[in-house]
């Protein structure tokens, strides 16, 4: 049976910086519906990454996701018997939420500071091209690469 197609979502532009990605990232930090305390954290985040880059801050947010956007990632099929990592292109959708993804747990898994600091140093590294996230997405491109015998597998 066919799957539906996915509907593409209009997120509303942030009201500080006008950025629908803002509200993305906001709606991706979001626990539990608290959605003022996930605006808090991202916007204190804006302000330390304003201090300590002397930059436009939505610009570096925005370049730090454009960063860890993966282009490949590899997908598990089952032929024959055997298990088979299948690399596949990226759709912009998923780019973008595992790209929020990545940099939201590394930032969870630093530890003894404020939520707002670890993510302004880890949206900070990504900026430059470096951190856990953009190493995330380098091990996945690399699987990916590992894996190009078997792209005539493909769906």
């Amino acid at each position: 049976m066919r799957r539906k197609h996915r509907m593409e979502k209009e997120y509303e532009p942030d009201f500080l910086y006008q950025s629908p990605l803002a509200t993305r990232f906001i709606n991706y930090l979001m626990k539990d519906g608290k959605k003022s305390i996930a605006q808090k954290v991202f916007y204190g985040t804006m302000e330390i990454i304003k201090k300590q880059t002397k930059e436009d801050p939505i610009k570096v947010f925005e370049l730090a996701i454009s960063n860890v956007e993966p282009d490949l990632e590899v997908k598990t099929k089952r032929i024959g018997g055997a298990n088979y990592q299948i690399p596949q292109a990226v759709p912009e959708y998923r780019k973008i939420t595992l790209a929020c993804r990545w940099i939201i747990g590394s930032a969870q898994s630093k530890k003894g500071k404020p939520m707002k600091e670890k993510l302004a140093e880890e949206l900070i590294a990504a900026y430059k091209n470096e951190g856990n996230a953009v190493k995330k997405k380098l091990d996945t491109h690399r699987m990916a690469e590992a894996n190009r015998a078997f792209v005539q597998f493909r769906m």
